[in-house]
């Protein structure tokens, strides 16, 4: 615990004379630990310990970003470099990804695109689960949580509580996970305890990549609640899936929100099939 108190205020202090973490160390930093006398009141602490991932179960789940070594991986890395340009011409820190509908794979490609990220040098990530309704992230990565950002928001433990740091390959990603469903998912989204995380993420991770996987756009309002505290989205469609008539609908949506890239995820081709049985993501950047 002392450890992660004295890495925040090593943070501070470098933000105040101008050299960000990511300049620094490449370990993650957690968030501000709760105060001694909420944990010594009961109230849950950070857990210090490194969850290393398990690398077959990542592949099982078709979470490959992390192997530099395996073919599939570079998809990835070539859309991390196309969405890193386009944040740092514009200094955002947040970016969404959504799609129309489920099962388009935008779990998977936010996953998958944290930790190509992570790989980067000088580059932090914080994957966060805000699909409320259909959490996947803790499943694709294989981690058993106690809090969640569920947690959080309810005032069950604070946001340095339901933190979880995992690793593999060396590399290092934190991620907020999202424990269970909820049925009243689109209160939360547009409460006073969510306005009030999303400033503590932009505060506290501010040196970051903040890599939020939201919603399907078109299944509640809960996309629309969210829209404004975030800077940039990436729109998953799925080909054979996703109809022209869902895109348009969510582009009036999206409209006050920048987009980034426009990922075409499940397409198939022949080189690819000779390779593997995965599909191939294509990325294009969203016209103005």
């Amino acid at each position: 615990m002392e450890r992660i108190r004295n890495a925040i205020e090593r943070t501070k202090a470098s933000s105040a004379s101008g050299t960000l973490p990511s300049q620094q160390a490449r370990a993650p930093l957690l968030a501000p630990q709760a105060q001694a006398a909420q944990i010594s009141s009961g109230s849950p602490q950070s857990s210090e310990k490194e969850i290393a991932l398990n690398a077959a179960h990542l592949e099982s789940k078709r979470i490959v970003a992390h192997d530099i070594a395996d073919h599939r991986a570079k998809s990835f890395d070539m859309l991390r470099t196309q969405v890193l340009q386009s944040m740092a011409m514009k200094s955002w820190q947040i970016l969404g990804i959504t799609s129309a509908t489920p099962n388009c794979g935008k779990s998977t490609i936010a996953t998958n695109l944290a930790l190509s990220i992570a790989r980067q040098p000088g580059r932090s990530v914080l994957l966060v689960d805000m699909d409320l309704q259909k959490p996947q992230i803790a499943k694709l990565l294989g981690l058993n949580c106690k809090w969640g950002i569920g947690s959080v928001l309810e005032g069950r433990t604070d946001l340095a509580g339901a933190l979880v740091q995992a690793s593999i390959n060396n590399e290092k990603i934190v991620v907020l996970p999202c424990r269970s469903p909820r049925l009243n998912s689109s209160e939360w989204m547009s409460s006073q305890a969510m306005a009030a995380l999303m400033q503590q993420i932009k505060r506290d991770f501010r040196a970051w990549t903040v890599v939020i996987d939201l919603p399907p756009i078109l299944m509640s309002d809960d996309v629309i609640s969210i829209l404004s505290q975030i800077d940039c989205v990436l729109f998953v469609a799925a080909a054979g899936a996703t109809t022209v008539e869902e895109i348009k609908e969510c582009t009036k949506h999206l409209e006050s929100t920048p987009i980034v890239r426009v990922v075409l995820n499940k397409t198939l081709d022949e080189t690819e099939a000779y390779y593997s049985r995965y599909g191939k993501y294509h990325a294009a950047e969203a016209s103005a």
